[in-house]
Parts: structure tokens; sequence; C-alpha cells
């Protein structure tokens, strides 16, 4: 081992009882849990933003869908023809027809402004996830001419709606008499509840049947548009644009990157910056190890003139104030690293446990898109936090090092 490193790591850890050795240990070793404190922090936070941004993604589109193709002016007649072309395109898995409007529902003097959507059960399940979603009922209990209707659990509860139970849905056309404009209304039977998980849907969605909505609607065989499933999410722009140069001229075509495009830049924005904050508190931690290694320098002044006497250049002498630094660093860095990805991979164990002792609630589900904290874990983003903390930690040692290589010799000794 080079001298320069045993002596380097002897300073690391003091071996007098007393003395200042013993206190400048002691300011190695909070500089190390500073920087292991503020490392784990920033992969915890960045792991947390990731799940909410995976969390976000696959609630939204487990109610919306990759791309929609729709009428220009809100309603589409061909449909058929608008499926036909879309699933010869080689990453269109899926397709479902779908009518889509806007409604009031009441029931007991209690009134929801809702938005109505009517389906092909057996089409919707290929292209959304509500299926697994119910909390009671089935997708299949809409049949056509049944004038059954699956509310979201928060609309139910607003409600008070259980299945069995008959809502009236009215819509905003009117019927016009020669006495006045009267809305539209039909009684609809509650036939299944489901829970998305995002407050957005489930307070404000109702699925009807496909026909029963045309109906009421007085759309005949028209729909607003239809939902396309891709074998790749993140292909849905490029999709989309393929699909609009093939299919008749006056559709609109839109994917989820456009229609949801401001929840996914809030949260990609808001990751960012969380980054360069934490990333602050990391530089801090860093950075006290700039004063660890000065107090050492002043204490070792004696050892670095004799050293100096003995033949060690003044290289030499800032290698081991840099060895010294680097090592307090590594191990604070690999303390945060271990602490930060065990926390991150039982975020959603650890949450509710904190949740239930304290009986608090982190995130009130009419509040925030999502109830739960979700966690995902990338090891792109740990590289990336260690290999910008080890940096620091490095540059950190180099003035108080370049410092103790200055120190001279008699000046050192003079009063020793």
């Amino acid at each position: 081992m080079a001298f320069e490193t045993l002596i380097g790591l002897r300073y690391t850890a003091a071996r007098k009882p007393g003395g200042g050795n013993r206190f400048i240990s002691f300011i190695s070793l909070i500089s190390m849990l500073g920087l292991g404190l503020g490392v784990a922090a920033l992969i915890v936070v960045l792991s947390v933003m990731n799940g909410f941004q995976k969390e976000l993604r696959t609630r939204i589109l487990g109610v919306a869908s990759h791309v929609q193709i729709m009428g220009a002016e809100g309603e589409l007649d061909d449909w058929q023809t608008a499926i036909t072309q879309a699933g010869k395109h080689p990453r269109v898995l899926a397709a479902a027809p779908y009518v889509q409007q806007q409604a009031m529902l009441s029931l007991a003097g209690r009134v929801k402004g809702v938005l109505v959507r009517g389906i092909l059960p057996n089409d919707e399940e290929k292209v959304a996830d509500f299926a697994r979603h119910m909390k009671a009922g089935r997708l299949e209990n809409l049949q056509p001419g049944g004038f059954g209707i699956i509310l979201g659990s928060d609309l139910a509860y607003a409600l008070q709606a259980y299945p069995g139970d008959k809502v009236t849905l009215i819509a905003p056309q009117g019927v016009v008499t020669p006495a006045a404009v009267l809305p539209r209304m039909k009684q609809f039977t509650v036939v299944g509840i489901f829970e998305v998980g995002m407050f957005e849907y489930d307070s404000g969605l109702a699925l009807v049947r496909m026909e029963d909505a045309q109906k009421l609607y007085q759309m005949g065989d028209a729909v607003s548009g239809v939902r396309l499933k891709l074998d790749d999410l993140f292909a849905a722009p490029q999709v989309a644009r393929e699909l609009a140069a093939s299919l008749p001229a006056g559709l609109r075509l839109t994917d989820w990157t456009r229609s949801h495009a401001n929840f996914f830049r809030a949260v990609q924005i808001e990751k960012n910056m969380m980054f360069l904050i934490l990333l602050l508190i990391v530089a801090v931690a860093a950075f006290n190890i700039v004063s660890t290694l000065v107090m050492t320098v002043q204490d070792k002044r004696a050892d670095i003139a004799i050293l100096r006497t003995l033949g060690a250049s003044p290289g030499s002498i800032m290698r081991i104030f840099v060895i010294q630094g680097t090592l307090i660093g590594a191990i604070g860095l690999a303390l945060g690293v271990a602490g930060g990805v065990a926390l991150a991979l039982n975020v959603e164990t650890v949450v509710p446990f904190i949740e239930r002792v304290f009986g608090i609630q982190f995130l009130a589900k009419d509040v925030y898109y999502i109830s739960d904290l979700p966690s995902d874990l990338h090891w792109s983003d740990v590289w990336i936090i260690s290999v910008t903390s080890f940096s620091l930690t490095v540059l950190a040692t180099l003035y108080p090092s370049w410092r103790a290589s200055r120190v001279n010799p008699a000046e050192a000794l003079r009063y020793e």
C-alpha cells in the first residue's frame, strides 16, 4: 500500500483517546452522515417522482386511450371503416367505438354533473382496463336496451347510489314542445361501480351501453369516435401522424401525449426541480468535507512538516488529504445509496405504516390524482446521483489538500 494511502486512512479515524483528533473524527462522521442522508433523500424522492409518473400514465391510459379518431363535427358516421383502416396499422392492437357526451345524474334530490361514455363492453375491454377496476358488477351487465349504467366509486358515493338503484340521466339536448323546451331525461339502473384510483374519473365518469347513448343523444348510428390501443404507448404520436395520412380526410386524430400533456409535463418539471434542489443538499454535505480537511490540515501541520523533511513531495502531501476526503465521501455515499435504495424499494410499505401510526394521510384522494405514494426505482438515476455526488466530494478535497501541500516545514516546526 502506498504511504499516501496508508496515512490518509489513518487520518480518517482518530487514534488518540482525547484532544483535537477525536473532535476531527467526529466532524468526519457528521460529514459522512450528512452526505449519506442527502444521497438517500435524492434517491427516494426521484424514485417517488418516477412512481408518480408511471402511476399517472397507467391510470390515465387505463381509462383514456393511446390514440383517438374523431369526426370533424363531433360525430363519426362511418366508424366501421375507420376501425378497419386503423386495424391495418402494425402497431394497432385493438379498436373500440365510443359515444361521449355530458349529462347530469339525479337521485333522491342529489345532482351531479358527469361525463357519459357509451361503450361496447367486449370491445372496451380490449382498449381499457375497466374490467379489473370493477368494485361491483361487470361491464357485460350493460345490455342493449337495458339502460344500465356503471358509476365511478366517488360518483356513486356522492349520489348515494348502489347497484339496483335507478338514477335519472338528464341530457343537455332539449325536446321542443309548444309550451317550452324540456330537457331529455331517462331513468338508468345502476348495474356496476368501478374505482380506477383517480378522483377525476371516479367522481365524474359514467358508463352506459353505446346503443343506449346513441338513442338518448339522438345520434343514430354515429359515434363520437374510435379509441385505439397500441403495442407501444410511446409510439402514439408517430402512429397518429401515419394514420392521419391513410384515413379519409375530415377526421381528427389525437393521442394521449397531447390530450394529457400537462399532467406528464408537470411531473417531469417537478422531478427535474426536485433533483436540482436536493442536489444542493448533497453539495452542502460534500463541501462539509472542506471544513473537515481544513481542520485536519491545521492539526497535522507538524506531521506534514516531518513528512516533507523525510522527502515527501508536495504532490504526495496533497494525495494524502485527497484520499482522506475521498474516503469520507465514499463511505457516506455508500451509506446513502444503500439506505436510499432500501427505502425506495419499500416506500409502499413504510408510508402506510407511518400513516397508521400517526393517523395522517399524506395524499388526500380528493386533492391529488393518486392517493397512494408509489415508487419506481431507476438504476440509471442511482448511477447519476452516485457519480455526481462522488464528483462533488472529490472536488471538495482539492483546495484543503492544496493548502496542505503548501505548508512550510520550517514555519510548521518553529514552535514544536
